[in-house]
């Protein structure tokens, strides 16, 4: 349903509607195999219960003929037959709702279970820098992404990768993180090996922003808090002029403004802005603006270069951008082709060079003037 107007667009809806008649049928037979199940087991669960009760009434009445029992005693044994039998009624019910509960559970513990790979120990690490030695990578054998990576990355300043969609800008983020190790090579972080460091340990020291990073539903200060939990409102007012969002803030119930799931209710650039925030709240020695600026309009794309710019004089500062006019004030570019590093320096080197990432740079120039000029 969130994608009807998608599928409106290229017309998919009709073909997504029998697909949806197909899914719906077939919960309605598992539905009506449950319910059968259920009236059986009520029934039989009834009949016991109900039928237990008649008996036990019938018995004390024909005691009670007999005079072996008083009328009070009859008249107990009435009340308490009728109680007796309930709680089989309500077993009935209950084990419907264990099936169900266990069947949930079932799912949850084989997910706990999975297994998990070894991660390094070491949390607590001196890094004063980035090393990609050799790496080579590939998610299956026969597709290798990156091939014998070398850079470095030092403390503080502007490092930025650049290159066409599919030559491994996100996979190199992705192994910096530690959500994959390299076929071979090494990955230091300062003069660790990147194996050797626990997740914590890696993400205490390096924070990545992603151009779809995730906003949840809450209030500004709920999603904030996620990078420092200890900050002040004050801290997190400030963090929020720094990315230029304070005033749109201050007009709506400032920390207190509620946001919907994945942040429907702000644009794409407030989105970013606010997980732009929430990463400088982290306050960590690294940070990896991972494509932060795409699909975002070009005020939102410059207020956020502004503060990447900003951040990178106290900070490291990862760059990947498609957009090589957000790379020019880099202190160094590695330009990647097919998964290798085939030129670095600074813009205006590489433009001196006139390669590879000067041909790129031209053709985006070109672009961008075409594009003015249409607009004008």
């Amino acid at each position: 349903l969130q994608g009807l107007t998608t599928l409106k667009i290229y017309q998919a809806d009709e073909q997504y509607a029998k697909k949806m008649d197909e899914e719906s049928e077939k919960f309605r037979k598992v539905t009506m195999r449950v319910l059968i199940m259920q009236l059986n087991s009520i029934s039989i669960m009834d009949l016991i219960a109900y039928g237990g009760a008649a008996i036990g009434i019938i018995l004390s009445i024909f005691e009670l003929q007999k005079g072996n029992i008083t009328l009070a005693q009859c008249f107990f044994m009435t009340m308490i037959s009728a109680e007796f039998f309930l709680p089989l009624r309500l077993l009935g019910s209950f084990f419907h709702i264990a099936m169900n509960g266990n069947a949930a559970a079932d799912k949850i513990f084989r997910f706990i279970d999975l297994a998990q790979e070894e991660v390094g120990k070491v949390e607590k690490i001196d890094a004063d820098g980035i090393t990609f030695d050799q790496v080579t990578f590939g998610y299956e054998e026969q597709n290798t992404v990156l091939q014998n990576v070398s850079f470095e990355v030092k403390s503080q300043g502007m490092i930025a990768l650049v290159g066409e969609s599919g030559c491994g800008k996100s996979t190199i983020t992705s192994l910096l993180m530690g959500e994959y190790q390299p076929n071979s090579g090494k990955i230091k972080l300062g003069k660790e090996s990147l194996s050797d460091i626990s997740s914590v340990g890696i993400r205490n020291k390096i924070t990545r922003i992603r151009h779809n990073s995730h906003i949840f539903q809450g209030t500004l200060r709920d999603n904030l808090l996620m990078g420092k939990d200890t900050a002040s409102d004050q801290e997190l007012l400030a963090v929020l002029d720094k990315v230029n969002l304070l005033e749109l803030v201050e007009e709506k119930d400032g920390l207190d403004t509620i946001i919907s799931e994945k942040g429907a209710n702000l644009s794409g650039g407030q989105r970013q802005r606010i997980a732009l925030a929430r990463a400088l709240l982290h306050d960590s020695d690294f940070y990896i603006i991972d494509e932060a600026t795409s699909n975002i309009d070009v005020e939102s794309e410059n207020q956020i270069m502004e503060v990447v710019k900003e951040l990178a004089k106290t900070k490291t500062v990862l760059l990947i951008s498609h957009r090589l006019a957000n790379v020019t004030e880099a202190d160094c570019i590695y330009v990647l082709k097919e998964g290798k590093v085939i030129e670095s320096g600074t813009h205006e080197t590489l433009c001196q060079m006139d390669g590879y990432y000067h041909k790129l740079y031209r053709q985006q120039q070109k672009l961008e003037q075409y594009r003015e000029e249409t607009c004008a």
